[in-house]
């Protein structure tokens, strides 16, 4: 795998994600995206030869409404995924509120809000586009992701504070566990 539209195939022909993706779709949320581990999992399950899919802490929906930032309608849009597809630790997160939550400048898009993720290799989305056709989002390229590599983004590596965060997801994580293959992209001192 070495391309956005292989990832794209990849993801197209497994049915249980494509599911989850009309589920989200069906939602009709402005500015949508499933984000993070439910793509960099399934790159780095198939990088790595798995058969089985690894399981995942949750489905990250994220939208953005800067009209409605009741986090109450985000839990309204997690028990219509739930009622849909029951059983799956489904997450739905509005980006016009989060950037309180992150003690960050408020985010202007989802595109902005992922592209200040902690991680590359996690600042990810993918979509159905109104055309049916599916849609990658990575403002940080994809090489990280294809190389299994983790490494800071820019939002993180700068600010001290955020640092502090990004080395507690590396403990917690347990990525390497996961996934032998990861390296961990960060100059020592940083940690």
């Amino acid at each position: 795998m070495e391309t956005e539209k292989e990832i794209l195939t990849v993801i197209g022909a497994d049915s249980w994600m494509m599911k989850v993706l009309q589920a989200a779709e069906m939602l009709e949320l402005s500015d949508w995206w499933i984000c993070a581990g439910f793509v960099r999992s399934k790159v780095w399950d198939v990088l790595h030869g798995y058969d089985a899919r690894t399981s995942l802490g949750d489905i990250d929906v994220i939208y953005y409404d800067d009209e409605n930032v009741d986090e109450e309608q985000e839990k309204k849009f997690e028990h219509q995924l739930n009622q849909n597809m029951p059983g799956l630790p489904w997450s739905v997160k509005n980006q016009a509120r989060m950037h309180q939550v992150n003690n960050l400048p408020q985010y202007q898009s989802s595109f902005d809000a992922v592209s200040q993720f902690p991680e590359t290799a996690t600042a990810l989305g993918v979509k159905i586009a109104p055309g049916g056709q599916l849609e990658l989002m990575a403002p940080h390229g994809l090489v990280d992701l294809l190389d299994i590599r983790v490494r800071p983004t820019p939002a993180f590596e700068k600010d001290e504070r955020l640092m502090k965060v990004y080395k507690k997801r590396l403990e917690s994580k347990k990525w390497s566990q996961k996934w032998p293959k990861v390296e961990v992209a960060l100059p020592k001192e940083k940690l």
